[in-house]
């Protein structure tokens, strides 16, 4: 059985990641801020160095979504100071294609851990079903429920993908492996809706046009 850090172990992926490591058999340092024996700050460095001691591999979960994503450079910084010669890295399907900042960033941050010299494991996913939830929720506070027109997602259950990345965190490095998406492609006028009936809400839709490249 292996000692496997997870960074952002507090974190809606990183709790599951974490459940399915123990449940596996394996020692595992949950990294976050405030996480004790293990408080690690990824921005500055505080605390990782006895987090990542004499392990083979780190799981990086942590992630800013308002802003740059430097976590990831105190991962790959903690990693390379340890020796960790896996480190396995989870991102966004698109990130190459859509043109929104954050899908920029994260691209920036897959090409520092496949720039890293360390043997990874990157797997991109689509976005969660609790994520979808979040901004539907959000939307449905406003006496009209305004969304971006022309969108389509193809949202996965946050389960499954930690299934994915604790098979991955025991197996040998394996660079970009297949994408995961979820089991059905929908326009988010149709999952507005739903949320709508589930919440007997009544707004209407009012869709509104990207600009730009997006």
């Amino acid at each position: 059985m292996a000692t496997i850090p997870v960074t952002g172990g507090t974190g809606t992926l990183g709790r599951e990641v974490t459940d399915r490591l123990r449940t596996d058999g394996h020692e595992v340092r949950v990294l976050s801020r405030r996480s004790q024996p293990y408080a690690v700050d990824l921005r500055d460095g505080t605390g990782l160095g006895a987090a990542v001691d004499g392990v083979d591999t780190i799981v990086h979960c942590a992630t800013q979504p308002r802003g740059g994503d430097d976590t990831a450079a105190g991962h790959n910084e903690a990693a390379k100071r340890a020796g960790v010669p896996h480190p396995v890295h989870v991102s966004i399907v698109g990130v190459d294609r859509v043109p929104l900042g954050y899908y920029r960033v994260k691209r920036q941050v897959e090409q520092m851990v496949e720039d890293s010299g360390l043997g990874c494991t990157i797997l991109r996913s689509t976005q969660f079903h609790d994520l979808v939830l979040r901004v539907l929720a959000a939307a449905a506070r406003l006496p009209v429920m305004p969304l971006p027109a022309g969108v389509r997602l193809q949202s996965i259950d946050t389960g499954e993908v930690a299934d994915r990345l604790a098979e991955l965190a025991v197996a040998g490095p394996a660079e970009r492996v297949p994408e995961m998406g979820g089991p059905e492609v929908q326009e988010l006028p149709e999952l507005a809706r739903a949320y709508l009936r589930a919440t007997g809400k009544r707004r209407p839709l009012v869709p509104e046009p990207l600009t730009g490249k997006a």
